[in-house]
């Protein structure tokens, strides 16, 4: 049956985003929408089941390596500034909005500051992908986005640990704190130190493919630690991306894992989006769904696209960063995951949110094409 959904899905991800690019919009969002079709809520091909589920976070993490490898790092560090602004501004506007929400529905004040906080996630592997088509993942652009969701990540998760102790959840926010201060010293040193070291040594080894091994190797390894220390997996594989990307290996290693990841696991992450969309109760909830929705959208949009503005953008390019951040994607799954474990995020209010983060996912392709592009 996988070998079955596996071929379904890769035939229909690229007829489904060839059209998309026929119709002038990034090819992702054909892919997401083929993901709708495809699964239980329309014709049923494709089950979302958990080696589904596995296939896809390696796409993902894949993904994030890749952005790390394209990542210019003088550029990175030019941008330190703008992402910091953009991250942050990101994360106001949709916890204020978020938390006031939270009172109208008459959640408790820790209810709605977990619904503010969830609404400040963000994850930009579906970003990654539009600007890599629009040739924007090198530029200021681009490196500013992918620091702010560095960023972004970390302050909500953080604040998410501080929530969770308020509540009184068994969280030691010291403890939290502490692994993952010691994950991001740990990943740059051993970035610094040991990567090219590694790389050196292990592509001396009498096998086939030894360089491309090691270097899935340590991005596996990143990702593995980061999800360990309660930082997103992507974040840790785009670190170790950035690590690689300053060694003499990068360019052998970008165009095999991009070979291996667009070949199969990337393809089978943006249709498993869709795949996983559940609607049943869609219409009880329409209004709730469509409000925080824009909500989600606007705040986002707003928030991150002012940061961009103070730190000297252009009103379009402020704008445009802003949609890269709209998607909450995976990240946002992962902490109302972690909402419904600890009593913050109730059954009901679940099922909305599923909807709102991918209706988050499939707006801001468009979102971006329309912004960056209309000069």
């Amino acid at each position: 049956m996988l070998i079955f959904q596996l071929a379904i899905i890769l035939l229909a991800s690229k007829i489904a985003g060839d059209l998309s690019v026929r119709l002038k919009q990034p090819s992702v969002l054909g892919k997401l929408l083929i993901g709708i079709v495809l699964g239980p809520t329309v014709l049923g091909l494709v089950t979302d089941t958990d080696i589904l589920k596995e296939i896809s976070q390696i796409g993902v993490i894949l993904l994030m390596f890749i952005a790390g490898l394209e990542t210019d790092l003088d550029e990175f560090k030019r941008t330190g500034k703008a992402s910091t602004l953009v991250g942050i501004g990101g994360i106001i506007i949709p916890f204020g909005l978020g938390y006031f929400a939270g009172i109208y529905m008459n959640l408790t004040s820790i209810q709605s500051s977990f619904l503010g906080l969830l609404l400040s996630a963000t994850s930009v592997s579906i970003s990654v992908q539009v600007l890599k088509e629009m040739n924007k993942l090198k530029s200021r652009e681009g490196a500013t986005i992918l620091g702010a969701a560095v960023i972004d990540d970390i302050l909500v998760i953080l604040a998410l640990a501080f929530l969770m102790s308020m509540a009184g959840g068994d969280v030691n926010l010291t403890k939290v704190i502490l692994k993952k201060v010691l994950f991001f010293v740990g990943a740059i040193l051993v970035g610094w130190k040991v990567v090219p070291f590694f790389l050196k040594r292990f592509s001396t080894l009498r096998v086939t493919e030894t360089v491309i091994s090691s270097a899935l190797i340590i991005c596996f390894i990143y990702a593995y630690l980061a999800e360990y220390t309660g930082v997103a997996a992507i974040i840790g594989s785009y670190i170790a991306g950035v690590a690689i990307s300053v060694t003499k290996f990068k360019h052998e290693v970008f165009e095999k894992v991009e070979t291996i990841s667009y070949s199969i696991f990337v393809p089978v992450f943006f249709t498993s989006i869709g795949v996983a969309a559940q609607f049943t109760g869609i219409l009880e909830n329409i209004w709730l769904i469509i409000i925080l929705s824009l909500i989600a959208i606007v705040s986002k949009l707003i928030g991150s696209s002012f940061g961009a503005k103070i730190a000297g953008f252009s009103w379009r390019n402020s704008f445009g960063i802003g949609s890269a951040m709209v998607s909450r994607g995976e990240v946002a799954l992962i902490i109302a995951a972690i909402g419904i474990e600890n009593n913050l995020l109730k059954q009901d209010l679940f099922a909305v949110i599923v909807i709102v983060i991918l209706i988050t996912t499939i707006v801001t392709p468009p979102m971006m094409k329309w912004l960056f592009n209309k000069d």
